[in-house]
């Protein structure tokens, strides 16, 4: 899986004197996703995501967080169309963001753009970020209510991952594709709910786990396994091959009721 702020290549921060004259053009160019194969996820966006995406978990120690799998090569998003649109209805946060990120200094939130996307311009094209009186614009009072709210979720949704970790519910899984003219694929470096463990657990965790949504949330990211299947089938006609056969490791998604 790779490094998830890839898509930004010039963040710097949003400021009157450095972007007073500037526009942002948004639109539907993804382009920039395109080198990712995983993005974060919010534990809100489990609902939406788990329909078109398998929610895995990533990271070390007390570092782990929800991320939606885009792809099983590395620098590989095959939810982006060859005309760089995105195929999916649901578009998760971290991307919709784009180009605009938190940089965090002690408790202190601060906006960054990245300079380098393409949308940004001094040509009057789109919304502008600052008013004539050199304050923010209402566009970017939104982008910063947007980012505020996605802090919020990413904080709540380091508990939930916290509280998986402390029942020792995560083991490491991989995925691997192999295609008819002998290619094959590995993705390593991310976890899953182990569903023995999940069941072995008394009725007084179930019961805490139900009284925050985690144990729906948990059941959500079981569910969208079966998604790895999406995957399989967009690196297939990609590739304009049959899959020969195809495997997930240690939990199969059909295994998955």
């Amino acid at each position: 899986m790779t490094t998830q702020l890839l898509i930004y290549k010039t963040a710097v921060l949003v400021s009157q004197a450095r972007h007073g004259d500037r526009f942002v053009e948004s639109g539907t160019d993804f382009s920039f996703s395109k080198n990712v194969n995983s993005v974060p996820l919010t534990a809100v966006e489990f609902p939406l995501a788990a329909a078109e995406y398998p929610i895995v978990f990533a990271g070390s120690g007390d570092d782990i967080s929800p991320a939606v799998i885009l792809g099983v090569q590395e620098n590989q998003n095959l939810y982006l169309t060859t005309d760089n649109k995105w195929d999916a209805k649901y578009i998760p946060a971290f991307i919709r963001r784009y180009p605009f990120v938190f940089s965090q200094s002690g408790d202190q939130f601060m906006l960054c753009i990245d300079e380098e996307f393409s949308g940004l311009n001094a040509n009057g094209a789109g919304v502008p970020l600052f008013k004539a009186d050199g304050s923010p614009s209402f566009y970017v009072e939104n982008v910063l209510k947007f980012l505020q709210d996605y802090q919020l979720q990413f904080n709540r949704t380091k508990q939930f991952c916290a509280n998986l970790v402390a029942l020792d519910l995560l083991e490491p899984m991989q995925a691997d594709v192999k295609l008819e003219q002998g290619q094959q694929f590995s993705l390593r470096g991310f976890m899953v709910v182990n569903k023995a463990k999940l069941k072995a657990l008394s009725g007084e965790q179930l019961a805490a786990l139900a009284a925050t949504d985690e144990l729906e949330l948990i059941y959500l990211h079981l569910q969208s396994m079966r998604n790895f299947n999406v995957l399989k089938d967009a690196l297939v006609k990609q590739s304009g091959s049959e899959a020969a056969a195809d495997a997930l490791t240690p939990n199969d998604p059909a295994l998955i009721n």
